[in-house]
């Protein structure tokens, strides 16, 4: 099996993010803090405590260059953390929310970030030197309902969303005097901040997880409704195809390569899914060893074997005559896997990666090893 360790951090992680040279993790045990941990002897030991939110911490990531960390609350604030001497010192972002903070990411410069709320708007946020704070733009009307995803594009100029209106939307960010002119080429060289590139109206359901492949010619973002979507030259007219499946639906996604991509979620188990040399996107198996891959005839019966998941069982790992008793929950996680964060450098092919659940834990996952999911 592909999994390197497994670390019992809390009861329930919201989120968490690794420190550029992964000898450190923040996470946030589902409350208003950000625990920092740092290997120490082959133990983890907290090291850092960051409270300033009032409300449980939605969104942590952790800058790979400048070493910074940027947290973002319900309580509808964001923070840019700084490390000076052996302190943490947070610095003031200027988001203007009336609603919850629901995500954040550094784009690939780190010279801005951006953040998803329940006030149906994104915060696209830069520094001014002459305050020492970060403010905001923001990208309004826009989505109909909670922006819950963001990603940035390798240009650090278009960013993802998925929302639960169902729509995915890319925008332009581009911010005159933070960005350079010539980082957008080609029909997009002319586009201004918050400019609506393609919106994507391919789910009924809410929608979870969008990424950017390796190259950025590829999207891929979840549906509430099991089904995940995959979107090739994003633009006027994007080439989309979806995947549904039988299991439990998505939370988050990770391209480990440009054709092939790992899920999370409600089942407990990471999905691999590829394209193939055609470019057809599919399911080709479960990460962990303790669940096979169904049988295309079961595909079929998705609707009702649905009902029977939601309302036969009362609880993770008891099943009844609606469930097939052969399957499972994973074999490392025993709770919904909330999000999925690459291990070093993110180039072209990804072999190490970490997922949190709402069962406190932290996977390390290395695929150095499965070579059917590195050849394809």
């Amino acid at each position: 099996m592909a999994v390197m360790a497994v670390h019992q951090f809390a009861q329930c992680i919201t989120c968490h993010a690794w420190s550029p040279d992964q000898s450190m993790v923040a996470l946030c045990p589902n409350n208003n803090e950000v625990h920092i941990y740092r290997l120490v002897e082959d133990k983890w030991e907290k090291v850092h405590v960051l409270q300033k939110h009032d409300q449980v911490v939605s969104g942590i990531d952790w800058s790979t260059r400048s070493n910074r960390i940027v947290t973002a609350s319900h309580d509808r604030n964001s923070y840019v953390w700084n490390l000076e001497g052996s302190e943490w010192v947070p610095t003031l972002v200027i988001l203007r929310l009336n609603r919850a903070a629901l995500c954040v990411q550094w784009s690939p410069k780190e010279n801005k970030f951006a953040v998803g709320s329940g006030a149906k708007t994104v915060c696209i946020c830069y520094y001014e030197q002459e305050n020492n704070w970060w403010v905001s733009k923001l990208i309004r009307k826009r989505h109909d309902s909670s922006v819950t995803s963001v990603s940035w594009h390798p240009n650090n100029i278009l960013l993802a969303t998925t929302s639960t209106d169902g729509k995915c939307r890319v925008f332009s960010t581009f911010i005159k005097g933070v960005d350079a002119k010539d980082s957008v080429k080609g029909t997009l060289s002319d586009s201004k901040f918050g400019e609506l590139i393609v919106q994507l109206d391919l789910s009924s359901s809410w929608t979870f997880g969008v990424k950017w492949s390796p190259s950025g010619n590829t999207l891929a973002y979840v549906g509430h409704n099991s089904m995940i979507y995959f979107v090739d030259d994003v633009g006027p007219s994007p080439l989309a195809q979806n995947v549904v499946f039988c299991d439990l639906p998505l939370r988050d996604v990770l391209f480990v390569s440009e054709r092939t991509v790992i899920g999370v979620g409600f089942d407990c188990n990471p999905m691999v899914f590829a394209a193939d040399e055609r470019g057809i996107w599919s399911f080709i198996r479960y990460l962990g060893e303790r669940k096979t891959a169904s049988s295309p005839s079961r595909y079929g019966s998705q609707f009702s074997e649905a009902f029977g998941k939601f309302y036969g069982q009362s609880k993770h790992g008891v099943s009844n005559d609606t469930v097939d008793t052969s399957r499972t929950r994973g074999a490392v996680h025993e709770n919904c896997i909330n999000s999925i964060i690459p291990l070093g450098e993110h180039g072209a092919l990804t072999r190490r990666f970490s997922t949190s659940g709402l069962d406190g834990r932290i996977v390390l996952w290395d695929l150095e090893n499965e070579h059917d999911i590195l050849e394809l």
